[in-house]
């Protein structure tokens, strides 16, 4: 099973704490902010950054649909970790400041792939794909917090 990587990262016009703090409120901006992609999202203990346990369907294709349970943890300043129980998926959101009023978002996803030839399709196609779904997340992140 090779690693499986998919990065997006987007400038935004806000200071990198309030898109920091935006991101973390998994309570009352996460999930307007997630694309048609995410479905049946629930906080289920927390709800802001470190200790939140959060869950959603995350539909990647018309075939293949994943039910994610995330830890978040936030090992470092502005940096959230979102482990699934249900797999070996990690998400990790890092903002650092870009400049005055200014900051750089980058969300980066792994997972262990499948083997064989499916997992050659997974390598290969998953990426561009999940990073078209962060796109999409940034951006409505980005119109939430430069309101």
């Amino acid at each position: 099973m090779a690693q499986v990587e998919a990065t997006t990262e987007r400038v935004i016009a806000a200071d990198a704490e309030t898109v920091f703090d935006a991101l973390a409120d998994y309570t009352e901006v996460r999930g307007k902010v997630l694309p048609g992609h995410f479905s049946e999202y629930e906080v289920r203990e927390g709800g802001d950054g470190e200790g939140t346990l959060v869950h959603w369907k995350l539909q990647a294709t018309s075939k293949r649909v994943r039910d994610c349970l995330l830890e978040v943890s936030e090992p470092t300043d502005g940096q959230l970790v979102e482990k699934d129980r249900n797999s070996s998926m990690v998400t990790t959101w890092t903002v650092t400041p870009a400049g005055e009023g200014r900051s750089k978002a980058v969300v980066s996803t792994v997972w262990n792939g499948a083997g064989g030839i499916g997992g050659f399709f997974e390598r290969t196609f998953a990426p561009k794909g999940l990073g078209r779904i962060y796109d999409e997340l940034l951006q409505n992140l980005a119109a939430e917090v430069e309101k």
